[in-house]
């Protein structure tokens, strides 16, 4: 099953009220597994950066200035994602504007029958605690030092690894196995088979036999001799 871990950064909380994406990153996992393969890109927002988005991710005017514009560059972005799950941390967010540029260059929007959100999975999963990626990463023991400042494959990168760990870690085919046997629900138990091996007999060769013979013949009084008291 191939799924897409992403994140992005903006120039602020809304689309709608005028703020744009002006960052992606994406890594892609094959049955949970991360492959190697990512997409990374930056588009010019068409506006100024608000002085406090640009103090969480660190991301400039000046190093927008010579970016491709969303809808110049989106194909790429497009064939990527391909029509595989899309996985974010409050994922309506991302979703938000996401399919808030591809409307605005007149794109399909993604379908939100595809969006799978780790934040309602952690909360489902770990209630009353803390929920951020940070925290996240800190339950699951993800090294996350080199995170000064949020960035968009960096972050999905470590949320690759937290959902993973949200749905089971790697060892996810030792656990239930959920079939639907005549119409009602049932739970499978994988377990490795048992093997059953034959008794072995271990008979002395003759020689041996002789010697021991021989050797209990010399004991004065044995226990087991027909000398031996009660």
């Amino acid at each position: 099953m191939r799924e897409i871990v992403f994140d992005t950064e903006t120039t602020g909380l809304s689309f709608a009220g005028g703020d744009r994406l002006v960052e992606i990153g994406c890594v892609e996992l094959i049955n949970r597994v991360e492959t190697g393969r990512t997409f990374h890109a930056y588009y010019h927002p068409e506006r100024s950066m608000p002085a406090e988005a640009q103090a969480v991710h660190g991301i400039s005017d000046a190093f927008l200035a010579d970016k491709p514009l969303f809808g110049a560059a989106v194909e790429a972005l497009i064939e990527f994602l391909g029509d595989a799950p899309l996985i974010a941390h409050n994922a309506g967010f991302d979703f938000s504007f996401i399919n808030g540029e591809l409307g605005r260059c007149g794109r399909k929007l993604i379908g939100m029958h595809r969006m799978v959100d780790t934040l309602a999975i952690a909360r489902q999963k770990h209630p009353g605690a803390k929920h951020t990626l940070d925290a996240l990463c800190s339950r699951f023991g993800i090294d996350r030092s080199h995170r000064v400042l949020h960035g968009a494959l960096l972050d999905a990168q470590l949320l690759a690894q937290v959902y993973v760990e949200l749905m089971g870690g790697r060892q996810i085919g030792l656990g239930l196995v959920r079939e639907s046997v005549a119409g009602a629900a049932a739970e499978i138990v994988v377990r490795r088979p048992s093997v059953v091996r034959p008794p072995r007999r271990f008979v002395a060769p003759e020689a041996e036999l002789a010697v021991h013979a021989a050797f209990v013949a010399t004991l004065d009084d044995p226990l087991w001799g027909a000398g031996s008291s009660a």
